[in-house]
């Protein structure tokens, strides 16, 4: 993704941090982190408090592999490492959100399936895969999730109205946190088509 599509992503996540930072209640309890996987795999954004977040520039190469098993190798490993478990001693945190989203399929395939049941186990209380534009796989995304909607394009409407709808699934999320076990879903926009 480079060009228009990338500065559409962008703009539209910057719409979207604005959005969730109008809700009082996302303020004070939602962290946001933000990884990307092409050639390489980077933690763009660390697990960060909203009021804190900074949102990155995401640039990608024109060409090249989509490392998606490596990707979910590494939120993985942060799932892990930084979501607490409650206990009788701590109070733990409630279920993350996880929202994958690609213009391409896995170049990493054999990684990307064995990497698929230990993000189920990470228990996510919602987890959304994407493909945006023509070349994206939605039957990738579907050995993932139930929750697999298609973009026809990356255009900056688009992506305005898919993320959009991401932040009213957060929000949605934050309000139902602890008295479901998964999320419900919000309907998706006309832009965003829900893959059956």
């Amino acid at each position: 993704m480079f060009g228009e599509p990338i500065q559409a992503l962008n703009n539209a996540l910057s719409g979207m941090i604005n959005t969730l930072r109008s809700d009082a209640q996302a303020l004070d309890s939602l962290w946001i982190s933000i990884v990307t996987f092409d050639r390489e795999v980077r933690e763009l954004a660390p697990l960060t408090e909203l009021v804190h977040f900074q949102l990155p520039e995401i640039t990608c190469p024109q060409s090249g592999p989509t490392n998606t098993g490596k990707g979910l190798e590494l939120i993985h490993q942060k799932v892990k490492s930084e979501v607490r478990k409650g206990s009788e001693n701590q109070k733990g945190d409630w279920k993350p959100l996880f929202f994958l989203f690609t213009d391409g399929k896995p170049s990493d395939i054999q990684l990307y399936r064995e990497m698929l049941p230990k993000i189920k186990a990470l228990n996510f209380a919602a987890i959304v895969g994407c493909a945006a534009g023509h070349l994206a796989d939605d039957s990738m995304l579907k050995e993932l999730t139930d929750n697999v909607v298609h973009l026809d394009t990356a255009d900056t409407a688009t992506l305005k109205q898919f993320f959009k709808w991401v932040s009213d699934t957060i929000e949605q999320g934050n309000k139902s946190m602890g008295t479901v076990e998964s999320l419900p879903l919000p309907p998706p926009p006309a832009e965003v088509h829900l893959v059956i």
